[in-house]
């Protein structure tokens, strides 16, 4: 059933004091769009015309965007961003970015600039194992199961063998099977922890297809093992799913030069003051979580940036990253660096399970081309490219921390978001940044200064 007022293609429909509705996925989309605006718009025309602009030109690219997510109205667009002369392991790319926050991308590329005359990234794949998991109750006796734990192995494996065959095909599939016993803690809790290789693909939907019908096996292994009696046999599935964190999925990125060629990085600093104020705030966000959860942040400012433009998951990557960081218990940086005889050494490892095949990675538009443009890489080339941004971005913010504020790149940027609030027009917006070149910038200050310099137009015309 669904509830609609008076909506259809030749009436405009009515407001409900009722901001609810039943049935409202069934709608079709130019009925959605006028039923939120009838319902929570001050000016339900403008907001239907404003979701409709965003809406893709090519019939069929916008049916495949409105097929990755649920009571899809309109498209939320993003800017799509280039940073160029990253050197990775000695190959050189222009790296998408998909980001809105102002200076992230500049501050990217302007690092991968710095580092390209200095060696480049240097990038090393740690391991790229995923994980998931079969949680279940069991009343029996743990020694007894472990005894039948290798009889069950062959049976988990044998019976997802459909399954997995194609990705063991490719070099993939399951490389482990462990049994847990957290019934000291949960009583009568277990775990099946599997341990997986995916090749190319992200492989979530593999991993819980498996897991899934390990899960099956495993309920009719145990209530029809011969050697378990009755009361041994009830067994509970409580859920078999993937695990976002993959500590073992992990790629190391890293840049090195000697001290002396940090010359010229900051007008006031020399080359090994700088080097020891940047050590010593890499430090700090090992000490202090409070500077090291912002730390972190810029980091994923680079590492989001081109998950999204290729179409991974960067939530998932961004859970395993924070849990990462806290694997010590307590919360920490996820980059380092060391000052040793007279080589400044900056480096991060970070856990990136990421795909180049399946899902949205050729699926969007975009994130196709984004491929393209890195050379089609491989799932484990492209945890690289991706680290080294993630690295690239933090040398950045911590290069303009410790020297002339974050302050000073960042509203520089900023002052084109404010100036097209501001509605500025093209020759206001030449005079405004020439003008701000080298002022402080703030909404109220180029507020003002728009009001004067069109109030001292207006009297002279």
């Amino acid at each position: 059933m669904c509830i609609l007022s008076d909506i259809s293609p030749h009436s405009q429909p009515k407001r409900m004091s009722n901001k609810t509705i039943q049935g409202f996925s069934k709608l079709s989309k130019s009925d959605k769009q006028q039923w939120i605006a009838q319902q929570f718009s001050k000016d339900p025309d403008a907001f239907v015309q404003t979701l409709a602009s965003f809406q893709h030109a090519d019939e069929q690219v916008q049916r495949v965007l409105d097929g990755f997510s649920e009571n899809t109205v309109s498209n939320f667009i993003m800017p799509y961003g280039i940073a160029p002369n990253f050197l990775v392991n000695d190959r050189w790319y222009s790296v998408p970015m998909v980001i809105e926050e102002s200076s992230v991308v500049a501050a990217a590329s302007s690092a991968a600039k710095f580092w390209s005359t200095r060696g480049g990234f240097n990038c090393t794949i740690v391991d790229t194992l995923k994980v998931g998991q079969v949680h279940f109750t069991w009343n029996g006796n743990y020694t007894q199961l472990v005894g039948l734990f290798p009889e069950l192995k062959t049976a988990l494996l044998r019976e997802a063998q459909t399954l997995t065959a194609n990705m063991e095909k490719r070099g993939g599939g399951v490389t482990d099977i462990r049994l847990i016993n957290f019934s000291d803690v949960e009583p009568g809790y277990f775990q099946l922890s599997v341990h997986f290789q995916t090749c190319d693909s992200m492989g979530a939907n593999f991993i819980n297809s498996v897991l899934e019908s390990f899960g099956q096996t495993l309920t009719s292994f145990i209530e029809s093992h011969p050697s378990l009696s009755d009361d041994e046999r009830d067994v509970s599935v409580i859920m078999a799913i993937l695990s976002n964190y993959t500590p073992e999925c992990l790629v190391r990125a890293e840049v090195s030069c000697p001290i002396a060629d940090l010359k010229g990085v900051c007008d006031d600093l020399d080359a090994a003051a700088f080097a020891k104020k940047f050590n010593q705030a890499v430090k700090i966000a090992h000490i202090d979580p409070y500077r090291a959860t912002t730390h972190n942040k810029g980091i994923y400012n680079g590492i989001d940036a081109v998950v999204l433009a290729t179409g991974n998951d960067f939530r998932a990557i961004e859970a395993a990253g924070h849990t990462f960081a806290s694997r010590s218990g307590q919360y920490r940086s996820l980059s380092y660096c060391s000052l040793e005889g007279d080589t400044f050494r900056f480096w991060l490892e970070v856990p990136l399970a990421v795909g180049t095949i399946g899902g949205l990675t050729r699926l969007h538009p975009l994130a196709g081309k984004s491929l393209e443009l890195l050379g089609d890489p491989s799932a484990e080339e492209l945890m690289m490219i991706i680290a080294a941004t993630g690295l690239a971005q933090n040398f950045a913010a911590l290069k303009s921390l410790v020297t002339t504020g974050i302050q000073k790149g960042h509203m520089k940027m900023h002052l084109m978001n404010i100036l097209h609030h501001l509605e500025a027009q093209p020759e206001e917006i030449v005079q405004a940044t020439l003008y701000f070149e080298n002022k402080a910038i703030s909404f109220n200050a180029v507020r003002d200064y728009l009001q004067q310099e069109r109030k001292a137009k207006k009297a002279v015309g």
